[in-house]
């Protein structure tokens, strides 16, 4: 069974705290210029890590990902038959 996940980003001073961020979930991506770093946790334990990452005193601010809650099947996904036509013919 698959777990579902939601992205967090949070936001630092010092690259060198880099490793105890790493303990609260799983390190996707790290930005040496913008200070900020991507972990992937459970959807359930969002709310409990966001909590324990901003008691620690060198994160400035934690975002979430809404990618989760996003729409993603769209009604209209066929293509009109014109510009299928147009596509074919290379125009």
């Amino acid at each position: 069974m698959r777990t579902n996940r939601q992205g967090i980003i949070v936001w630092f001073q010092h690259m060198k705290n880099l490793r105890q961020i790493k303990r609260y979930g799983h390190l996707i991506y790290t930005s040496k210029k913008l200070k900020y770093a991507v972990l992937y946790v459970d959807q359930g334990d969002v709310d409990d890590i966001e909590k324990k990452l901003l008691r620690l005193s060198f994160v400035s601010k934690i975002d979430r990902s809404y990618k989760p809650f996003i729409r993603t099947n769209y009604e209209n996904a066929k293509p009109d038959k014109a510009k299928q036509y147009d596509y074919k013919m290379g125009i």
